[in-house]
């Protein structure tokens, strides 16, 4: 790991990561996204301030919100999911117009959250600038919550669009990812699989920007794709779990975009 920080009020950051193709940085979002270079895609897994309806549910451990009895001092809690509504809307929109100052033309945003907060997310990418082009789905399976005499939530959302207009070109990526939660390989409570940022990254343009990494799935996915990272987490611990990811990542041979997506299959509509 090549290690660059300046401890200086001269830098929005406490430490600067340049791992092989990508560059991390240890800092809050709002301080450091417009210092940045130009990106060609926002993937992030934001904080949703979700897990209650009501404030005071919002304010508990995000370990208490998210995570079964059982397992809730498995992970480190983490900051930033404590907001209720409306300021989770304008904080959630300041971020993402910075991101949109960045963003190339035609710049592809994928936004993760939950039931809950799908309504929001939905304002807010198009509050933020950009153009708002549709929903996705992460179906963890069948295995995940299940609840006697209700549906399972077994699903989480993406919400995605562009920096104006996006050209037709390229490949096609699925509006329903299938992905089980695989307990042994998460280093973060809420961290998806790689594979989930496999199949995103696919269209994604040739730099990718997640604000928030925590753990740094979406790094590790660009990366194995052969795109450049730059990431931002607030959280040392995070950071460092990251960091490690990362490097380890470019150490195993890349992967072909279109590879990383699942075989499709087009039946009659007949």
């Amino acid at each position: 790991m090549g290690l660059s920080a300046v401890k200086s009020d001269s830098v929005p950051y406490k430490r600067k990561e340049r791992i092989g193709e990508a560059t991390l940085y240890l800092a809050d979002s709002l301080a450091v996204l417009p210092t940045l270079g130009e990106v060609d895609a926002v993937i992030t897994d934001p904080p949703y301030s979700s897990g209650g309806q009501f404030r005071g549910d919002r304010s508990q451990r995000t370990a208490s919100k998210y995570q079964g009895t059982e397992y809730r001092d498995r992970y480190r809690d983490f900051t930033g999911d404590n907001r209720d509504q409306r300021g989770f809307h304008f904080w959630s929109t300041l971020w993402l117009s910075r991101c949109r100052e960045i963003a190339a033309e035609g710049a592809l945003c994928v936004l993760f959250t939950d039931w809950r907060q799908l309504p929001v997310t939905t304002d807010y990418i198009q509050a933020g600038g950009f153009v708002w082009r549709g929903i996705g789905v992460w179906d963890k399976g069948e295995a995940t919550r299940p609840q006697l005499g209700r549906f399972r939530h077994q699903a989480e959302f993406f919400v995605w669009g562009s920096n104006g207009p996006r050209p037709l070109v390229g490949p096609a990526a699925p509006g329903v990812i299938r992905a089980p939660v695989i307990g042994r390989e998460k280093q973060h409570m809420t961290e998806k699989p790689v594979s989930v940022f496999q199949v995103i990254n696919s269209i994604a343009g040739r730099t990718v920007l997640d604000p928030f990494m925590g753990s740094g799935t979406t790094g590790v996915a660009a990366l194995q794709l052969g795109r450049r990272f730059v990431g931002v987490e607030l959280d040392p611990h995070y950071f460092d779990v990251a960091c490690r990811r990362i490097e380890a990542a470019q150490a195993r041979p890349m992967i072909n975009a279109v590879a990383a997506l699942p075989e499709t299959k087009q039946d009659s509509l007949l």
